[in-house]
């Protein structure tokens, strides 16, 4: 298969361009690498520089026959900010994106959404059912992409797939987290273990969770590369489908620093921070119905696994230098 991958110069786009490469498919990259890293991308996949805008048209013209879309803003704080920027850069390029598939006729789409989506849940595992309304613009924009893809399906016969999941971590064929500005929980607590910061902030200890820290969910990369190798394979013409991706228990922040120290052997000192406004206490993500309708449930997704393959990467990547509290 002849596959499209946008923002495959980054974290999990490099990830699923390898998986895609060794599993025979033929992969383009676009990427105007503002945050990719044109390294990361595997030798088997060619990568053409530039934006959605400027050249999705044109690859597509050649002849795909899916595109995986992983190309999007992604820093909530930062959405929050600057709203206008994640409505243009994700819903904008997005539909873009929409109508350049439209008119070569290319008919298969997997979506990276989110589980921001849900915002502040009612319950816990959050399943598909739940209501969307998401607390901040990143994840109102992911949601506004969904909602265009149901319809794209409807009216165009689009054959599409969002997958929606919370926290990636860990490091697959080499590739990792490089972040200009870090905000992931445990590139931030490895990057501390490494001597790059003096310590990690902790905002809040006072939660309704077991060990009154937030609860949050963690998924290997691996693992969500290969769900996203099932959705291209499950994709059906006309329909619309909606799939959770999480480990399906959640880790509270205090469980993740334990693993981390275990896992480095190194004492990672912390300060105790206020919360943060708006933080639920607890967010996982159901993926029952993914593993019903893909076959899919998680492999390397336990927390130490996910946070040895992330000290490897981290050890060997170029340092950080731009502390971040949590």
């Amino acid at each position: 298969m002849k596959v499209l991958v946008t923002g495959g110069a980054g974290y999990v786009g490099s990830v699923v361009t390898a998986r895609l490469v060794e599993a025979g498919h033929r992969v383009t990259v676009l990427d105007d690498l503002s945050t990719g890293h044109a390294d990361a991308v595997h030798p088997g996949a060619r990568l053409v520089p530039g934006t959605v805008r400027e050249r999705a048209a044109d690859v597509l013209a050649e002849g795909q026959d899916a595109v995986l879309h992983f190309a999007a803003r992604s820093i909530v704080a930062e959405s929050v900010a600057d709203p206008g920027r994640y409505w243009d850069g994700n819903v904008g390029t997005s539909l873009a994106l929409l109508e350049a598939m439209r008119a070569t006729g290319t008919g298969r789409l997997v979506f990276s959404s989110t589980a921001a989506v849900y915002g502040e849940p009612e319950s816990t595992p959050i399943t598909e059912d739940a209501p969307v309304r998401p607390t901040n613009p990143y994840g109102a924009s992911k949601a506004a992409v969904d909602a265009a893809l149901t319809e794209h399906a409807r009216m165009h016969g689009t054959a599409a797939v969002s997958l929606r999941y919370f926290n990636v971590a860990g490091a697959d064929r080499g590739v990792g987290e490089r972040h200009g500005v870090e905000t992931h929980l445990i590139p931030i607590v490895l990057s501390a273990a490494l001597g790059e910061r003096a310590s990690v902030s902790v905002h809040g200890d006072d939660y309704p969770t077991p060990d009154g820290t937030c609860v949050r969910d963690y998924i290997h990369v691996a693992d969500l590369a290969r769900a996203h190798l099932l959705a291209l394979e499950h994709a059906r013409p006309g329909a619309h489908e909606i799939l959770n991706l999480g480990n399906g228990t959640g880790f509270s922040v205090r469980r993740v620093l334990e693993v981390c120290r275990e896992v480095t052997g190194r004492p990672i000192p912390t300060v105790p921070a206020p919360r943060r406004p708006g933080d639920p206490a607890t967010l996982v993500a159901s993926s029952e119905r993914a593993a019903r309708v893909l076959g899919w449930r998680p492999e390397r997704s336990d927390l130490h696994t996910i946070v040895a393959d992330a000290w490897e990467f981290a050890r060997r990547a170029t340092p950080a230098t731009a502390p971040v509290a949590l």
